[in-house]
């Protein structure tokens, strides 16, 4: 029997598949703030480690308002997935809410040179 792909906490509950489908999804960027007790429970690890896992590319940061925001770019089913993981978050973590709005390249330049995904200071 296949075993689901790999996921850095056991709670989020999602199977990836491959970060690109056997139809050749698109490749998208997506911007995501999310809400709640997001910051000391070891959110941005968590984003960092599920990014890493399906091979999307992107950062994470806190923000000075208590919320988290990220930049995620990969194939969209891919994207679509980590946002609903995003949602969960980590076993410490509450989210209230979460906002993804479409985002460019330009919002991938924040990322540290050389790191496919980036852990950010706060902004």
């Amino acid at each position: 029997m296949p075993r689901p792909g790999p996921s850095a906490d056991a709670r989020a509950g999602v199977c990836y598949g491959s970060a690109v489908s056997a139809q050749g999804a698109r490749h998208v960027i997506r911007h995501v703030s999310i809400r709640g007790r997001v910051q000391g429970v070891g959110y941005r690890a968590f984003v960092e480690r599920e990014a890493l896992a399906v091979g999307l590319e992107g950062w994470v940061r806190n923000c000075a308002d208590g919320s988290v925001e990220a930049v995620l770019s990969g194939a969209s089913d891919v994207v679509d997935k980590m946002i609903a993981t995003c949602r969960r978050g980590p076993y410490a973590a509450r989210v209230d809410g979460l906002d993804a709005r479409p985002a460019d390249a330009a919002e991938l330049r924040p990322r540290r040179n050389g790191e496919r995904f980036s852990v950010l200071p706060t902004a």
